[in-house]
């Protein structure tokens, strides 16, 4: 018997659910010996290990506080209990790489961020994580991972950025993008173009309008996996830090009694999260993540139901790019509390969903604090619109469906010639000619989840179209994605896509395209006789990637309409095969 006390025969923690089986006991000396050499000691190692992800990188502006924050997270981790072990994913600037090779990455960096998260937890058997998260495409990445785990975890949004001022009003980085379509159409100097470029964005932070991370953490919260009021704090407010460390101490409360993200997230959460969208006139880009997620927690979700909650939920937040204020604007009006007030008025929201730390919708609500004189949540009696800011159109065009968003234009109708572009960077370069018209539809496609890969974002084309003056007169639909500061009647994630020979491979120019929303209809005017000759002489195109994670992706990526998953319909398939 040895003459001292050893770790050995210490009684297990009861949150060491997982962790125990890596450290417990003389057969785990050697694991405990590696631990020993980065600094943890014995007593760390008898309390329950928690992951803090970050997915902090440097180059953005919008993860860059993620350092900082997961210091205080760990904080408040050792504070309740526990042992923080913090570790990095991978993350992708939409706004950097926007309009270039590298935004294919973007939607891609979604599964990495999803499969990176698992295999670190799974790998080292740890007991809960906090997921700090920022650029879009890291909240449904870190989601996803929790919903594949269902280990006691939250997510913490890093924040939004603060809007930058010019000439006395607020710019965000869409005002940088139409401020490129304005001067390629002479309507702004050059001079003027770089001043705007260097005051947009002022510091740290996610793209600062409702587009797609703030939609997403606004999303998160309502449909529990992230603690009400946290991540509205701008990433910047000295109060950002405090609210990571309250995270942390929250991941213990979890971890000591077993609550698990399958434990909060339920076929009403989501439809709550659909809610916040609509009712925010958030981005698009929420259609397919939030589908992707229903399909990690296995619960049945339709692209359909997007719209039908949209039809009955107004638009209340008067929010960019389709309104006038930014997310930081929310959080000093009083938070999405507002939100979530204003839509039980009418009930549509499911009141008794609980949060991550335990409120209920309904108690979230009687404690928002409302902003005397705010004018960024409108009383739902008096809405921005009657429904909200996205509904999903089918048709000869789109049969398995499509998104558009109407918050940020009023066209409920357009008829007019197409114009085929077969790449992003193909169109963008007839936009910067002048070659596209008023009238025009613009399609682009082959970018869709296997076709781009990736389903690059638009934005670049988007918002050169809006800084021509062409934004209310000319269509765009494509098979890939837009970004969430895309305004104007704009259609995306049409399927099936171009890649799997769906309808809008045999679009020709000049063919008549109409887009009718009010009858939720988006149809090729173009007799079956003639498309069923271009069918036949229809092939595939190459892959554009032969080698590589591109590759893969394509191999395996679900269409949009099911959320673009690389578990989904065509993995089954190509198991069956096998």
């Amino acid at each position: 018997m040895p003459d001292r006390p050893l770790p050995y025969d210490r009684p297990t923690d009861p949150g060491k659910r997982h962790s125990f089986a890596l450290t417990d006991g003389p057969d785990r000396a050697a694991a405990r010996a590696m631990l020993k050499a980065i600094g943890f000691t014995d007593d760390d190692l008898a309390k329950p290990l928690v992951g803090v992800a970050t997915t902090w990188i440097e180059t953005m502006p919008c993860n860059f506080n993620q350092r900082r924050l997961a210091e205080f997270v760990k904080q408040g981790i050792r504070e309740a209990g526990g042992t923080p072990m913090e570790f990095n994913t991978i993350a992708v600037s939409d706004g950097v790489s926007m309009g270039t090779e590298g935004m294919k990455a973007s939607l891609i960096s979604r599964e990495v961020v999803a499969d990176s998260i698992e295999l670190v937890v799974r790998g080292h058997l740890l007991d809960g994580v906090v997921c700090l998260v920022g650029c879009d495409k890291t909240i449904p990445g870190s989601a996803m991972a929790l919903a594949r785990l269902d280990v006691p975890g939250l997510l913490l949004y890093n924040g939004t950025t603060y809007p930058g001022t010019y000439k006395g009003r607020d710019l965000t980085i869409v005002s940088v993008f139409e401020a490129i379509g304005a001067y390629r159409a002479g309507t702004i100097s050059l001079e003027e173009l770089y001043d705007i470029e260097s005051a947009a964005c002022p510091g740290a932070g996610a793209c600062g309008g409702q587009y797609t991370a703030n939609t997403m953490s606004t999303a998160m919260e309502f449909l529990g996996l992230s603690p009400a009021g946290l991540n509205g704090i701008p990433a910047e407010d000295p109060r950002k830090d405090a609210a990571a460390r309250q995270a942390g101490e929250l991941a213990m409360t979890l971890v000591h009694h077993d609550i698990r993200p399958k434990h909060i997230v339920t076929r009403k959460s989501f439809e709550n999260a659909i809610a916040s969208v609509a009712a925010t006139g958030g981005s698009t880009n929420a259609v397919l993540h939030l589908l992707a997620l229903a399909h990690e927690f296995g619960i049945p979700l339709e692209i359909d139901e997007f719209g039908a909650i949209a039809d009955r939920t107004p638009v209340i937040g008067d929010m960019r790019p389709g309104g006038r204020y930014t997310a930081a604007d929310m959080y000093d009006a009083g938070g999405i509390g507002l939100v979530m007030r204003e839509l039980l008025k009418q009930n549509l929201l499911h009141a008794d969903e609980r949060n991550v730390d335990g409120q209920t919708i309904a108690r979230i609500t009687a404690t928002a604090v409302e902003t005397d004189g705010q004018k960024v949540v409108v009383p739902i009696e008096t809405p921005l619109k009657p429904v909200g800011g996205l509904t999903i159109l089918r048709g000869s065009l789109a049969p398995d469906g499509c998104v558009v968003k109407l918050a940020g234009h009023e066209r409920l109708h357009h008829r007019g010639p197409a114009r085929v572009f077969d790449s992003e960077t193909d169109c963008f370069r007839a936009v910067s000619a002048r070659e596209i018209g008023p009238g025009d539809v613009v399609v682009i496609r082959y970018e869709g989840p296997v076709g781009g890969p990736g389903m690059q974002e638009m934005l670049s084309v988007t918002a050169a179209l809006v800084g021509e003056g062409l934004g209310d007169s000319v269509a765009l639909l494509t098979d890939g994605r837009f970004s969430g500061g895309t305004h104007g009647l704009m259609i995306g994630h049409v399927a099936p896509e171009a890649a799997l020979g769906g309808p809008i491979a045999l679009v020709r120019e000049g063919d008549e395209i109409e887009i009718d929303v009010e009858a939720k209809r988006m149809d090729l005017l173009v007799d079956d006789a003639e498309l069923a000759r271009r069918r036949a002489t229809w092939t595939r195109p190459a892959p554009r990637y032969p080698t590589g994670v591109m590759a893969k992706y394509a191999a395996l990526v679900s269409s949009a309409s099911e959320g673009a998953v690389t578990t989904g319909r065509r993995l089954g398939q190509a198991l069956e095969r096998s």
